[in-house]
């Protein structure tokens, strides 16, 4: 098989195509309410109201109050530079071809496959820097869990709340449904029982609660079918891999975000072959794209560590 030859660049909304398809595998993203035309910074606004509704009447009297509440999302610029010599590749592009079968149109397009490769180390990050990123760490945005600088620390008002084994104790088998009751019960009459409220863990915590449960009742597992929906006491589970070991949170969907931009010609991929230019196999691959995330009402947002 011959060797390909790659000359792509996109930029603007077609390289918001494969920069959307690489946030896609960041899984914490289908938890979040996502924004993704920011240019460069957004308000992002929350309302609430008291007092609205008063006995009916002739005159026109002012009543009820409404609270506005603002924080500014501003992703963060971030790319991927990367040189890598064509034949690293190319061995398993050829395996995956010839696995689709000769006569099968699905075969990936080495250009494609490429891209592939690369765009996931951007779901990666993308889903780390959401729950512990630094802004002042090279590829990173800053995160909503970072400690004095994340988006929970710099907001001031999300509730905290207490592990039972003490501050950075880890979760257990024996401990972690009483975390889960202490920062359920820590969640604001205000939200509790909205339909997108959920509990925030990792993949750890998460086995470890059905560990748990595994000790108490048969239930869930005889009931861990395509239609199971992890819960706890009535309340969703959001089981995302970026979330730090032995932490906890309990949000609304809507009040936590996560912005980019998939539109502007500042978004760009591209792939330069440089064989007909120096005569290496060297591949370039070059990625341009934005993230950040921010909290809209801190007070509304528990937290545990």
């Amino acid at each position: 098989m011959s060797k390909p030859t790659v000359a792509s660049n996109y930029a603007g909304k077609a390289a918001g195509f494969y920069i959307s398809a690489a946030l896609k595998e960041a899984t914490s993203l289908d938890h979040l309410t996502v924004l993704q035309n920011i240019k460069f910074k957004e308000n992002i606004q929350k309302i609430s109201g008291s007092g609205l509704v008063k006995n009916a009447g002739c005159n026109f009297v002012d009543q009820g109050t409404l609270a506005l509440t603002e924080s500014i999302l501003t992703p963060k610029n971030l790319q991927i530079n990367m040189q890598t010599c064509k034949d690293q590749l190319l061995s398993s592009w050829e395996a995956e071809t010839m696995r689709a079968g000769a006569m099968n149109n699905n075969a990936p397009q080495f250009e494609d496959y490429v891209i592939s490769y690369f765009t996931q180390h951007i779901s990666d990050a993308v889903e780390s820097s959401i729950w512990s990123g630094a802004a002042t760490t090279d590829g990173q945005f800053e995160g909503f869990l970072t400690a004095t600088t994340g988006a929970f620390a710099v907001n001031g008002n999300v509730v905290q709340t207490d592990n039972t084994g003490g501050v950075g104790a880890a979760y257990t088998v024996g401990n972690i449904i009483g975390n889960l009751q202490t920062i359920a019960a820590a969640i604001p009459s205000t939200v509790y029982g909205k339909e997108d409220v959920r509990i925030y863990m990792n993949w750890k915590t998460y086995r470890l609660y059905i560990s748990a449960l595994s000790g108490l009742t048969g239930y869930p597992y005889q009931n861990m079918n395509d239609n199971y929906i992890p819960m706890f006491e009535g309340i969703k589970l959001s089981v995302v891999y970026g979330m730090p070991d032995d932490e906890l949170v309990a949000a609304q969907t809507s009040n936590l975000f996560f912005g980019t931009d998939l539109v502007s010609d500042t978004t760009q991929v591209k792939m330069l072959d440089m064989s007909p230019l120096d005569g290496s196999e060297n591949l370039r691959f070059v990625a341009k794209f934005t993230g950040g995330v921010q909290v809209g009402i801190g007070a509304e947002v528990v937290q545990q560590n």
